[in-house]
């Protein structure tokens, strides 16, 4: 049931009821009490088809942890760990005794199978997309990738993620502390796993993800080697500029940043890629495409002009019109794959995964099998 209609669902009901009206002589206390009590009703049944949908992520997300071992089961373990990352950058009330706990969120580890305890591997920080979203197995292919060259993949289900119920949806901090739980992941994996060279870190992501990216090699450049964001969430004042009410939503409750960008501009500000272009001293490519109908163009160009603007010391490339659109390097067509091959071949000067692909052809069969 989409917004619209379930606004007007409730609203119908309440105006029902609310048009009922007797002399007030006739109104007896027993009408009184039936009247509260089928508000009483609807106000449960409305809070019942909020939370319809987060009960449906969940479910949707623990089928799709059993797809991860299935689609990867021949090359790789397969772990999900639960990690902390900083508390919640306000409080979801003013008496809230617990607002400075560390926000808990879950984490998938993939290990290649034919890994020597005895040798240290890259890492791939992976975080995923989407504003509410999940790291699923519709990534499998380009995780299999990774496997296959002898990289340790890690993927965060940062604050805001979907699959885990209303309460870690709604500790959403878009462009804010999620960026320090997707380092948290990183820390992590060195800290507790032995084979991890953390000499050899990159971090890769699309859209959301690529603005993840973006933002740690650019807060904690001395955490990683590399990094590669595909068309990247890069400036918010844009992006809301271009972007429709329903979109914009997203980032008004009082749960989030609880006011719009004409509001607080500096708050959206400091939650843009573009802002911290300055900072960049690690290798970055960047991959924007022409027809992308999510983040446009024009968005990505204008972090890459800012990193011009700077002097900074990066590459990227814009496609013309590739098939595709938002998705256009992640899809699983041949031409598509070859970008991705590409993407590779720069990961493996700066991260020197043990087995590199020797073609593209190589890199398909790893991903698809055939």
């Amino acid at each position: 049931m989409n917004k619209i209609l379930k606004s007007s669902f409730f609203s119908i009901l309440l105006l029902i009821i609310a048009s009922v009206s007797l002399p007030a002589q006739s109104i007896d206390s027993a009408y009184l009490s039936t009247q509260d009590q089928l508000l009483e009703e609807i106000r449960a049944l409305r809070k019942t088809v909020d939370d319809y949908q987060h009960t449906h992520d969940v479910i949707i997300k623990r089928v799709d942890d059993l797809m991860w071992h299935t689609v990867l089961n021949d090359i790789a373990y397969v772990d999900k760990v639960r990690l902390t990352g900083p508390p919640r950058w306000k409080s979801k009330s003013e008496d809230d005794r617990f607002a400075a706990n560390p926000l808990h969120f879950y984490c998938y580890v993939f290990i290649p199978k034919d890994v020597d305890a005895k040798k240290k591997y890259p890492l791939i920080v992976f975080p995923h997309g989407g504003i509410h979203a999940d790291f699923s197995s519709i990534n499998a292919h380009i995780v299999r990738e990774f496997i296959t060259q002898g990289y340790i993949v890690v993927a965060a289900e940062y604050r805001g993620s979907t699959g885990y119920g209303k309460s870690v949806y709604e500790n959403i901090d878009y462009g804010g502390l999620e960026n320090e739980d997707v380092l948290a992941s990183r820390n992590y994996m060195i800290e507790n796993y032995s084979i991890v060279d953390e000499n050899r870190v990159g971090i890769v992501g699309w859209s959301h993800g690529g603005m993840i990216a973006l933002m740690n090699i650019l807060k904690y450049p001395e955490m990683y080697n590399c990094a590669f964001a595909g068309v990247p969430v890069s400036d918010l004042h844009n992006r809301l500029s271009s972007h429709d009410e329903e979109y914009t939503g997203y980032f008004t409750p009082k749960y989030h940043i609880g006011e719009s960008i004409n509001d607080n501009p500096d708050e959206y500000k400091r939650r843009s890629p573009s802002n911290y272009a300055k900072n960049l001293t690690k290798p970055l490519l960047i991959h924007t495409n022409t027809n992308d109908n999510d983040v446009y163009v024009e968005e990505v160009l204008l972090m890459i002009d800012s990193l011009k603007a700077h002097n900074r010391v990066f590459e990227y490339k814009v496609f013309e019109n590739f098939p595709g659109g938002h998705s256009f390097d992640r899809i699983d067509a041949g031409g598509s794959t070859e970008i991705r091959y590409s993407i590779h071949k720069y990961l493996e000067k700066y991260l020197r995964p043990p087995k590199p692909f020797k073609s593209h052809k190589e890199m398909r069969k790893a991903a698809y099998r055939y």
